[in-house]
């Protein structure tokens, strides 16, 4: 009996804090969980720093950019040059 009345007390702290975290979503009229991610940040935004993969994919097409396709030329006969 004594252990029943240990998880009915843990399962009744943990919806206390469930419903203690979640007030503000539940409460304010179209609330949402807090965007946490790096560029949601406005202060770091404005120093232009965002996430590693955001700017992981802005050097991308940064570098994809600059390639000149038109002036490759594909060597046919099979021979490396020397």
């Amino acid at each position: 009996m004594d252990g029943f009345k240990v998880i009915l007390l843990a399962i009744a702290l943990l919806a206390i804090a469930m419903l203690g975290l979640a007030t503000q979503i539940l409460l304010k009229k179209g609330g949402k969980f807090p965007n946490t991610h790096v560029s949601g940040n406005k202060s770091l935004k404005s120093q232009g720093i965002s996430c590693a993969q955001t700017q992981d994919r802005m050097e991308r097409s940064r570098v994809t950019r600059k390639i000149d396709y038109s002036k490759v030329r594909i060597d046919k006969s099979g021979k490396a040059d020397k």
